[in-house]
């Protein structure tokens, strides 16, 4: 099939996987992955397959950049001990399990390693599913905990695979040596590429082209795989470090169009790379279960649940022995603050949830060994992967939120608090500026008495919506809000005006664009305000 044809249908099954996932509140990959199967009867797509190595450079680095970005720094210093040992020693260990699990099942050791890297890190992007279940800070731990253990499983895989293929051999001093390499590189790589990065951005930004700076942005996280892929370092830890920086440096870097475009982009780009690997996933899944026999088919559903249950029994455990192995080394204060209870780890343990890296992992198998044998097993390894990363999604996805209203885990209110003294001291230090901003522009009198008006309007808005009560707060709040109703009203009835002067022809297209991204600049900014109360 021609890749225009593939691209066409894929975006279609995209299409068609998400308005159902709304329609019947399922989640996403979960059909994604089903229409991917359905697809899979079309005979002309069943020998679609994408090289092994298009997928860990095209799906990882972009993947991993914008979690990455996206994720608290501060909150990974917090609790760095804790994320450093469920990322690497809790990879290793899982991986570990999974392969004695998968062995006794049947598999070959190679084979069995492989599967047990690629369904030990849990997934950056799937831990949106829990997001709204759990406190603030354990999302960010997942999340977190979840960059660092791509790495880490990327080098249990890279060894297995190697192993089997033939290209590598297994040694005390050798694998030492490899892992030195693939963590000292990546964390090196990743912060030279960043600090390049951040110099570029500086000086592509003073050209003021939005779309030039994208372009940058997009650049950075390949750079940063490409530059430590070249000193077989760890390229996904090169990423992931990269992206850290970034989001320190980011919010300096560029404009405000820029920022809005890229966030507009990298909200579409990471559906369309998610969806697109579970329904591909979906496709070699049927053509894996083809390849089977019934017996190997049984064997291999077998494994999937024993696979899922062993995933959550590692998990708790190694959490539960962790925490007190550190309470037993430690006994400062400030440890005794972040403890956590039991129901916080039985949550923590059910909340690992596999996503679309470990579906990369298991398309990137390669298809023939060195001696252009076929890589024993492949077929049921990308099977059993998908069928744990459904299981996962749909059992843990159905069970954990009773579990997160069973632990009674406390309401998060940093983020909130902070949100709110973030906002009041940006309109406060809005309003202390305006005189001398105003002297300093000759701003008429007036115009700078109703700019003040307008701030000190928001300023108290903001005010009573962190006070939230008082027997002033309540009626300012709602005039706020019937204004932003009235104002978002009032755009529907604009929009259409000038929609109906390009109809009648009394302005051209490109008018009407220009004044159509104005409004929509203040729609979004006007509904935001509105879920924001």
């Amino acid at each position: 099939m021609a890749a225009l044809e593939f691209m066409v249908i894929l975006g279609c099954a995209l299409l068609v996987s998400g308005a159902l996932a709304r329609r019947l509140r399922v989640a996403a990959p979960v059909l994604q992955l089903a229409v991917g199967v359905v697809l899979g009867f079309v005979p002309a797509l069943r020998e679609t397959e994408l090289p092994p190595d298009v997928l860990l450079l095209v799906f990882l680095p972009l993947l991993l950049y914008w979690e990455s970005v996206t994720t608290s720094l501060r909150a990974i210093r917090r609790d760095l001990r804790g994320i450093v040992l469920t990322g690497t020693l809790l990879v290793v260990v899982t991986a570990w399990a999974v392969a004695a699990l998968a062995h006794a099942l049947g598999l070959p050791w190679g084979p069995a390693w492989v599967l047990g890297a690629a369904v030990a890190p849990t997934d950056a992007t799937a831990v949106g599913v829990v997001s709204r279940l759990l406190p603030q800070r354990n999302v960010t731990l997942l999340r977190a905990e979840s960059l660092i253990n791509d790495g880490s499983a990327l080098v249990v895989y890279s060894l297995a695979v190697g192993v089997t293929v033939g290209s590598e051999h297994l040694g005390a001093v050798h694998v030492s040596g490899l892992v030195a390499l693939s963590y000292g590189g990546g964390l090196a790589a990743g912060a030279v590429v960043a600090w390049l990065g951040i110099q570029l951005r500086r000086r592509v930004g003073r050209l003021g082209d939005t779309l030039l700076d994208n372009l940058t942005i997009i650049l950075i996280p390949f750079s940063a795989y490409l530059v430590a892929e070249q000193f077989e370092a760890s390229g996904v830890l090169a990423v992931v470090v990269c992206g850290l920086v970034m989001s320190q440096a980011g919010p300096s870097l560029g404009r405000a169009a820029a920022r809005r475009q890229t966030e507009a982009f990298w909200s579409l780009a990471m559906y369309l790379l998610n969806g697109a690997l579970f329904v591909l996933v979906g496709l070699e899944a049927q053509a894996t279960l083809r390849a089977l026999s019934s017996t190997a088919l049984a064997q291999a559903l077998v494994m999937i649940v024993a696979v899922v249950v062993a995933l959550v029994v590692v998990r708790f455990l190694f959490l539960s022995g962790s925490v007190y192995a550190i309470r037993a080394l430690d006994r400062r204060p400030q440890q005794r603050g972040r403890r956590m209870g039991n129901r916080a780890r039985v949550v923590s343990a059910l909340a690992g949830f596999r996503g679309a890296v470990s579906l990369a992992l298991a398309l990137s198998v390669p298809y023939t060994l060195d001696s252009g044998t076929p890589f024993p097993h492949r077929d049921t390894i990308v099977f059993v992967t998908a069928g744990v990363v459904v299981a996962i999604l749909v059992v843990q996805g159905l069970v954990l939120p009773a579990v997160a209203r069973w632990a009674q885990l406390p309401r998060d209110t940093d983020s909130e608090r902070e949100l709110a003294f973030a906002r009041t001291t940006a309109s406060q230090a809005a309003l202390d500026a305006l005189p001398a901003a105003a002297a300093d522009m000759g701003t008429d009198a007036e115009v700078v008495e109703r700019l003040r008006a307008e701030y000190e309007t928001h300023l108290n808005t903001l005010r009573a919506a962190g006070a939230a009560s008082g027997p002033d707060a309540e009626p300012l709040l709602r005039r706020k809000q019937q204004e932003t109703s009235l104002r978002l009203a009032l755009l529907e009835h604009k929009r259409s005006a000038v929609i109906a002067l390009r109809d009648e022809h009394r302005i051209d297209d490109a008018v009407l664009l220009r004044v159509q991204q104005q409004l929509d600049a203040e729609e979004v900014r006007l509904a935001h305000m509105r879920q924001d109360r």
